[in-house]
């Protein structure tokens, strides 16, 4: 980075400038510029979610809310107030440059057909985009586009000639699978939820009570559980599963 002519006076071109404000490009600039956007937002009485920093939210006392979700410059209002999502938006203006668009209809590559029976979410025009950069557009589909018996073996085939623009089709085929997981070719079925439980019979050295314990899997990963002593005596094992 250098200064424009006419800043180096004579005698000190040895100086440096220090920034009052941030500059494209700096690795400070995104944390700066979210920075002031969650203060000038906080100003409206918004409360950032924390388990998501991009995600805004507003409850009036009459139970009404207003949802703000904010990704880079790209923002999007909802909720059940309308004036207060107005008020917010003429907020928003008075402190940016911004564009009112609309109803939200795309969004990060996402298509959104919103009727009375709910929200359908696309990524068609994503995909066909995709499909012309590769020129497979005209292909015709099929059930598996990979062969499933195909043995890989290391150093074989030859060097790819633009390696970047592989690993760019392949970050654009993991973002498709959003709303297609179908194409993220899974080698078992979608994720599970199962749930185990048991008990033992007077288990207890002690005081010849029974304990209760159960745990629960979402996808293979143990997401919750309980070992609990059971505040009566039983009388039997089958008793004991009640």
């Amino acid at each position: 980075m250098e200064q424009p002519p006419g800043f180096i006076a004579q005698g000190e071109s040895g100086l440096v400038c220090r920034l009052r404000r941030s500059l494209y490009s700096l690795k400070q600039s995104p944390r700066a510029w979210f920075s002031h956007f969650s203060s000038v937002v906080q100003e409206f009485d918004m409360f950032r979610n924390t388990a998501d920093h991009s995600i805004f939210y507003h409850h009036n006392s009459l139970g009404q809310c207003i949802y703000l979700v904010v990704y880079v410059d790209d923002i999007v209002i909802t909720g059940s107030d309308q004036n207060d999502i107005q008020k917010l938006k003429q907020h928003i203006f008075t402190h940016f440059q911004t564009k009112d668009l609309g109803k939200l209809k795309y969004f990060l590559e996402i298509e959104i057909a919103q009727s009375s029976s709910g929200v359908v979410l696309s990524q068609r025009k994503y995909a066909l985009d995709m499909l012309e950069e590769t020129g497979m557009l005209d292909c015709k589909p099929v059930d598996t586009p990979m062969d499933p018996n195909v043995k890989l073996i290391p150093g074989q085939g030859e060097p790819l000639g633009d390696p970047g623009r592989y690993r760019r089709l392949v970050g654009k085929l993991n973002y498709l699978t959003i709303t297609c997981p179908g194409i993220s070719f899974p080698n078992k079925g979608h994720t599970q939820v199962i749930g185990y439980t048991d008990a033992d019979w007077v288990g207890s050295s002690t005081d010849r009570r029974s304990t209760s314990e159960y745990c629960v899997f979402i996808g293979g990963n143990l997401i919750s559980w309980n070992s609990k002593k059971q505040d009566v005596l039983t009388r039997s094992s089958a008793e004991v599963e009640y």
